[in-house]
């Protein structure tokens, strides 16, 4: 991936008397990291070049979570975290789904994805000893994601039959790893956003980036996931108007950007309403894929009071066999009125401290990462339960945190002068 976006802080240019900056992350922080990416890919796709049993994939997912949370406590043995509002109201919401599972109402997988919360949030705590709202994590992210996109492209070299299944329209799906198209289409497009303003920031030199971003487009097309793509428009204009006052280069990059939205919308018109149709019928799109069909049953559906404020219980994002596809409607059947208020909080104090931070690359980051969760969550399931949506979130945590205090310069102290009575400084004149 190049190697400005692998690489650490430069300090052969730092002055010498310049004050010592705080050491960064253990690259086991990296590997915590990964691991956390690798235990969000879920457990169910499409079929497999390799048949994998469901037990032995979420066996796979469930132990790389044990072993973020084990690495996490070795590097941070005296459990030093710094107070994050986010990690504060995700365990609010672990709270919340225990209480509402505790009734084992959607069985006793209610209390193992609990559990599952549990290490996902603890191990954000230990993690957050190290966030110092730099750049660091975005590039542990890019990685991480970049590695399951690999394993993806493998597969479609390998098995195109298999990664492109009539099963699915015709839809790129994980050939290797049991991955649909709208979560492909979602690492495409965070990584490409992500990589994208490290260009404009000037964090990372052009080719590896195009190293990254090109192979991406190309999988986030043949995904045909409009998601994805609509939140990576919008979440890049919000990200880059953010800086369209400070940079130069997010000028440039923005005027570029429109000059070929527009040349593309005029001559790839018709190619770009069928991708964007995928042969839908007119009736099936506005549905949203009978989607509408689904949060109408269950909105009408009958709930008592303790099922309104605190839901049945986390479960799998289904209703009457059905997905539900909506992170609001989905955290409202599991988690209750409680939980849709604790969503709608940790989305709009992010925001809001986003807002207030001055103009930077960081905050841009951040920016993209809160507006793509928050434009997927109307057609995805995942914000009220352990997810690569609280994963972005996680990491525009990070980027908004105060910066660590720089450590004061060392100085050697003083040896007390010694008073030199004046007969003797005349002695010692004569």
């Amino acid at each position: 991936m190049g190697e400005n976006l692998t690489r650490g802080p430069d300090t052969a240019q730092t002055p010498p008397d310049a004050a010592p900056r705080p050491a960064g992350p253990p690259r086991t922080i990296g590997i915590v990291w990964g691991l956390l990416v690798l235990n969000t890919l879920g457990s169910a796709g499409a079929k497999t070049i390799v048949p994998l049993p469901r037990s032995l994939i979420q066996m796979v997912t469930m132990g790389s979570l044990v072993a973020a949370f084990g690495l996490a406590l070795l590097v941070n043995q005296r459990v030093r975290i710094r107070p994050s509002a986010y990690i504060l109201l995700l365990s609010l919401l672990l709270v919340s789904s225990a209480i509402s599972s505790a009734s084992l109402e959607s069985g006793m997988g209610a209390l193992f994805r609990c559990f599952r919360l549990t290490l996902f949030v603890g191990t954000l705590w230990l993690l957050s000893r190290w966030w110092d709202g730099s750049a660091t994590f975005v590039r542990y992210h890019i990685r991480a994601y970049f590695a399951v996109l690999a394993s993806v492209a493998l597969g479609l070299l390998v098995a195109p039959g298999k990664a492109l299944p009539g099963l699915y329209g015709g839809r790129l799906v994980g050939a290797l790893w049991p991955l649909t198209p709208p979560q492909i289409g979602q690492y495409a497009a965070v990584i490409i956003g992500l990589t994208a303003l490290l260009v404009i920031g000037r964090r990372t030199d052009r080719t590896s980036a195009v190293l990254v971003i090109v192979p991406s487009l190309v999988l986030l097309a043949l995904t045909h996931t409009r998601t994805a793509t609509l939140g990576l428009l919008l979440g890049l204009v919000l990200a880059i108007g953010s800086l369209i006052l400070t940079s130069a280069a997010a000028r440039r990059f923005f005027s570029w950007s429109v000059l070929v939205s527009v040349v593309a919308a005029v001559g790839f018109a018709s190619a770009l309403q069928t991708w964007f149709l995928r042969g839908q019928s007119q009736e099936n799109f506005s549905s949203l894929t009978g989607r509408a069909k689904v949060w109408h049953a269950l909105l009408t559906a009958p709930r008592s009071t303790a099922e309104k404020l605190f839901g049945v219980g986390l479960g799998d994002k289904s209703f009457g066999g059905l997905p539900i596809d909506n992170s609001w409607l989905a955290v409202y059947n599991e988690q209750g009125l409680i939980g849709v208020t604790l969503v709608a909080a940790f989305l709009a104090v992010l925001g809001g401290v986003a807002l207030l931070r001055p103009p930077s690359l960081e905050r841009a980051c951040a920016i993209f990462l809160i507006s793509y969760c928050a434009i997927a969550s109307y057609t995805e399931a995942g914000l009220g339960d352990a997810s690569p949506y609280l994963l972005h979130l996680a990491l525009a945590a990070s980027l908004l945190a105060a910066p660590a205090a720089r450590a004061a310069p060392l100085s050697l102290p003083q040896a007390p002068r010694r008073h030199v009575p004046r007969w003797a400084r005349r002695s010692e004149v004569k």
